[in-house]
């Protein structure tokens, strides 16, 4: 009766149709990978099929990878590929649907900011950097991004950008960057047969003894518990040492210390300065091999007077190397960094005052 009376006899009764909870909070279906068609460029041609796919999915393990290329799944111009053919330009890599982990999708790690370093040489191929110290080459063991991820976000319509050598973090100075494959492969292949010419500024304790030019060692590198690489001398005969040479010449000489050029012929890790200490001579600020007694004194400003050396005096002045396209031999050079100079002129007083007390 009630209900009547409030209806009324012609009253239409609208009903509100509830959705079912299950499809309220069900997201939207992800989209599935899909099948993809590249064209091979520049930045690519010569390239390894394995190494460029490792490059391209992020986050895919290495053994997937190759179960894929096995499979017959990749394809390059519409045939079966191995793992070692390498791309030519303009071929056609056909890409099956594959899905790379969480954690490389976009957006899951803050990018690296975009940023420029100071330009030593830059043409169509290749760029020489005059890295800062501090920054790492490029990211990994903790380290978020480096010199070759920033660049790559400050040049986002660069086609291809690879580091052609490495530097340590804590080591400043001439870093070259290739902007071609052709360009890298060529420069890789002349610091293997050791055809380049890559020179050190490194300041030392101790007086050097001239006679000292030619330091031809076995190195030894192993990682500790917690990943930490150590490297160390070894015998020759040692079953994992590896030959290590550098050369050695006086720049300038001081009390207590000594200047020097270190021209390297191979490029361990390390080199220079397990070279150095095992001499007797580490390098100044070296946490790892130098005379941490006098590099606390430095840090503090208690050896010179006043003057603080917190870093380690480590520089990549000179490059000499063969330019990959036009054949030319080209020698670059990366001034001291401001606080070397610092250190230097601080070493020449002291050494000015000395002689007109003497």
């Amino acid at each position: 009766m009630v209900r009547g009376i409030i209806e009324g006899k012609g009253a239409t009764r609208v009903t509100r149709k509830r959705a079912p909870k299950a499809a309220q909070s069900r997201p939207p279906p992800a989209s599935a990978p899909a099948v993809q068609r590249l064209q091979v460029d520049e930045g690519s041609e010569g390239q390894r099929l394995d190494n460029f796919l490792i490059g391209l999915w992020k986050g895919v393990p290495k053994t997937h990878v190759y179960r894929v290329i096995r499979s017959g799944e990749v394809r390059i111009n519409k045939g079966r590929a191995g793992a070692a053919t390498r791309l030519a330009l303009g071929d056609e890599v056909r890409l099956p649907p594959v899905r790379t982990s969480p954690a490389a999708e976009p957006g899951a790690r803050p990018p690296a900011p975009p940023r420029e370093f100071p330009i030593v040489w830059e043409d169509e191929v290749l760029i020489a950097v005059d890295k800062p110290c501090g920054v790492a080459v490029h990211g990994g063991s903790g380290v978020s991004f480096g010199v070759i991820e920033q660049l790559r976000r400050a040049r986002p319509d660069a086609r291809f950008l690879e580091l052609v050598h490495r530097l340590d973090k804590e080591t400043s100075g001439l870093l070259l960057i290739a902007k071609k494959r052709s360009a890298l492969l060529a420069l890789q292949d002349q610091f293997r047969r050791r055809e380049t010419g890559k020179t050190y500024a490194a300041l030392v304790a101790g007086a050097w003894p001239a006679s000292r030019k030619v330091i031809d060692l076995a190195l030894h590198k192993t990682l500790d518990a917690a990943g930490e690489r150590h490297v160390r001398v070894v015998d020759t005969d040692h079953a994992d040492g590896r030959r290590s040479i550098s050369l050695v010449a006086i720049v300038a000489a001081w009390p207590g210390f000594t200047l020097l050029d270190v021209t390297i012929k191979t490029g361990r890790t390390h080199q220079i300065r397990v070279h150095l200490a095992h001499e007797g001579h580490p390098l100044v600020g070296d946490p790892k091999y130098g005379d941490f007694a006098l590099n606390r004194a430095l840090a503090r400003g208690e050896t010179l007077a006043g003057h603080r050396l917190e870093r380690m005096f480590l520089h990549a002045r000179r490059l000499r190397f063969e330019h990959p396209a036009s054949g030319e031999v080209i020698e670059l050079e990366a001034p001291l960094p401001a606080e070397f100079h610092t250190v230097v002129a601080a070493l020449e007083r002291f050494q000015a005052r000395r002689t007109t007390n003497a």
